[in-house]
């Protein structure tokens, strides 16, 4: 049913457009989260990312993500391809720096809206080889598709492709700089897993202490994933960050800690700490200039490691040996299933970005 901007669908007859992929851990339903709002999805709120670009987290308000996320979740639950909702629609992914999970699950989620992917896999196939500058490319992109996906080792990139880009640019990490819709697809998969933490009165059993074991200020992921995680205050209980450097936060974050009512400590001893996380965020890849570096790697988690026994432990892979495979067949992988869940996330902020939400409407009809 369509009331205004709110979609209603009966989750108890939502039959999934396939059935979940991740192999091993955790697997997350996504009728539990549209349960806890009686199976309504409102979507005014992202009416106003329509024509929008995706360049940081801190575009985005509390309620918008639990929006997005609920919408990921109505298209996890239902069949919504044969909508169709961006045919005639081209997305460009420009991929300048190598990636596996983001370029795939997003040219994966416009290929199954019936959109079509315009492929730059590698930044050398392009005219940069030749000297050409990130500025007259965004130019040629603006005949050439509806919206650019772009990931660049360089920090300014999204400022230097938008002097002549007029497209909507979702960034898809840029540099040591940001990587927001990983942390978008971060907080679906906790969503999902509690759907308790979306609400704004959070029951104090629900709420969590959050972990995070890597270098914020040198990690875009990482970076990403704690800005948004200070937007749900009641929900995130407090946030204790294991790094080996003195101050891993950098200078993007502190005052953002500094405003929020979530308590924020660093320890540089996970041991200190891991018996008394909920969720532990881990990554130890960092892109430091010019080339890839591994941080924090004396910090290790392993199926013996002395976890509570109802934690979950994210990561946004790659994985190095941070994070054991031992974990893989536990209960506290979460990071299979978080990574299965990006398709979702990033369909619905496609939909919502090119301006057809009005199209979900069909699902309920």
């Amino acid at each position: 049913m369509v009331n205004g901007t709110t979609i209603e669908i009966d989750t108890t007859e939502a039959t999934p457009a396939r059935e979940q992929t991740n192999s091993k851990g955790l697997e997350l339903d996504p009728r539990p989260l549209l349960n806890a709002a009686d199976g309504q999805v409102d979507i005014e709120r992202l009416e106003k990312l329509s024509g929008q670009s995706v360049l940081h987290p801190k575009q985005f308000d509390r309620q918008t993500v639990v929006d997005l996320c609920r919408t990921a979740a109505l298209l996890e639950a239902t069949n919504v391809e044969p909508i169709k909702p961006l045919d005639g629609k081209i997305a460009i992914t420009a991929f300048f720096e190598a990636s596996t999970r983001t370029r795939l699950s997003f040219e994966s989620a416009a290929l199954r809206l019936d959109g079509k992917v315009l492929s730059v896999p590698d930044g050398r196939v392009t005219g940069m080889a030749k000297g050409e500058s990130l500025a007259d490319i965004g130019e040629m992109f603006n005949t050439y598709g509806d919206v650019v996906i772009m990931r660049h080792p360089d920090t300014n990139s999204v400022n230097e492709i938008r002097r002549n880009l007029d497209l909507p640019l979702i960034n898809a990490g840029n540099g040591s700089g940001q990587h927001p819709t990983q942390a978008l697809l971060d907080w679906y998969a906790l969503l999902k897993w509690r759907p308790a933490l979306a609400s704004a009165n959070c029951p104090e059993s629900q709420r969590i202490h959050l972990g995070i074991v890597g270098t914020p200020g040198s990690m875009r992921a990482v970076k990403s994933f704690l800005g948004l995680s200070l937007l749900f205050v009641g929900a995130v209980d407090r946030i204790t960050i294991v790094s080996e450097m003195a101050d891993p936060v950098g200078l993007d974050l502190e005052s953002a800690i500094e405003d929020c009512a979530v308590p924020v400590a660093v320890t540089n001893d996970v041991q200190e700490v891991l018996s008394s996380l909920d969720v532990i965020y881990i990554n130890s890849i960092a892109f430091l200039g010019d080339s890839y570096r591994e941080l924090d790697s004396r910090f290790k988690l392993r199926a013996d490691s002395s976890l509570k026994p109802d934690a979950v432990i994210m990561h946004p892979l790659a994985r190095r040996d941070e994070l054991d495979t031992s974990l893989d067949a536990t209960t506290h992988n979460m990071y299979f299933a978080q990574a299965a869940g990006a398709v979702f996330l990033r369909q619905a902020l496609l939909i919502a970005v090119l301006g057809r939400l009005d199209k979900l409407a069909q699902i309920a009809e």
